[in-house]
């Protein structure tokens, strides 16, 4: 499999969604995966995307998207709330490391999602910290609803988009890259039944979100 060197953002999405394909169609190549490549990289990484998901068991990045060692910078939280911690991350991954690709994933059948949408319904609020997440999930929940979008996919779709409009709120070197054409941050939902993940925000990558299918 030919690698690109010095990808730009479309160039990575294409990597990115290219792996996906070959995972859902069930012919995974399994790249970057070997020793040779576990001592390539030893010395530093140079990662193509940044993957901010959620950290649902069913999102391994690597195996979903038929990637190896060294090419994806993983943050994970439930939900795919971000909070300070994610935003150094993701920074890190994109001004330290360079990676020219940020990517927001979501799925069908979130937890997180499903307790938002139990709140917001008047049903019990979860305890401890689980609390702070369903609290960071509700507002996507009221935003969808507000505009008349009440379908699970729909309310996703909404969560995905806010998330990463708040990626590029909430980081001024984040938006810079993007407004100089250096950086691409795209939002994702992926399927849990057939493994396929769709294009529903895109920043950057001057390309038209196609409508979800």
């Amino acid at each position: 499999m030919t690698e690109i060197q010095s990808p730009t953002p479309r160039d990575a999405f294409a990597l990115l969604m290219a792996g996906n394909q070959r995972f859902v169609s069930g012919i995974p190549e399994h790249p970057n995966q070997d020793a040779t490549r576990r001592s390539e990289i030893a010395p530093s990484q140079q990662p193509f995307a940044v993957l901010f998901g959620c950290s649902d068991s069913r999102l391994a990045a690597e195996i979903i998207f038929d990637r190896g060692l060294g090419d994806l910078f993983v943050v994970r939280t439930a939900g795919h709330v971000a909070g300070t911690e994610v935003l150094g991350s993701v920074e890190y991954g994109v001004c330290v490391l360079d990676a020219p690709l940020v990517v927001v994933l979501g799925h069908d059948s979130c937890g997180a999602i499903a307790a938002a949408r139990a709140a917001a319904d008047g049903g019990k609020v979860p305890g401890g910290f689980v609390r702070d997440v369903v609290e960071r999930v509700t507002p996507s929940v009221l935003a969808a609803r507000a505009a008349g979008r009440n379908q699970a996919d729909e309310i996703l779709a909404e969560h995905i988009e806010h998330t990463v409009n708040l990626l590029l709120e909430r980081s001024r070197v984040l938006a810079e890259r993007v407004a100089a054409g250096r950086l691409g941050v795209v939002g994702l939902s992926y399927r849990l039944a057939d493994g396929s993940a769709q294009l529903v925000a895109s920043r950057g990558l001057e390309a038209p979100v196609p409508a979800a299918s």
